[in-house]
């Protein structure tokens, strides 16, 4: 194997362990739903009879586990797109949103980041409205 090839796998190999590392080490992964997040069949329940503070409560919990998911999956996407400019070879610059490009990660971590905001929006909202029921 050529030198530079051998530093391209190593390159991607790192990347993918560190994805992995985040993922695992995190608690985030897509299959994994962090702690106070709920089924969708379950929010969408709640959502539609929320009557007591403690319903409130439970659903601002839920929005808060999501937006911390999709806060860590922003932290995920820019540490990759850190090393896709790094090793621009990695990344296909003919396709420039292909799914190992740096402009792909860059593009997921601000829409995990904006979906974060909006799920703290949500939760705070819940918040509220907790405290409205309870008078």
């Amino acid at each position: 194997m050529k030198r530079s090839n051998k530093r391209w796998f190593r390159t991607v190999a790192s990347v993918f362990l560190f994805a992995l590392t985040l993922t695992i080490g995190s608690g985030t992964a897509s299959a994994i739903e962090p702690e106070g997040a709920m089924k969708s069949k379950e929010v969408k329940a709640l959502v539609a009879n929320a009557k007591t503070p403690a319903d409130h409560m439970k659903l601002a919990r839920h929005f808060n586990a999501m937006a911390e998911k999709h806060e860590a999956e922003a932290l995920e996407h820019e540490a990759l797109a850190v090393e896709y400019t790094r090793n621009p070879r990695m990344g296909s610059s003919k396709t420039p949103m292909s799914p190992n490009s740096a402009e792909h990660c860059k593009y997921f971590a601000e829409h995990c980041r904006k979906a974060a905001k909006e799920m703290r929006a949500m939760a705070a909202n819940h918040e509220a409205m907790a405290k409205d029921a309870g008078k």
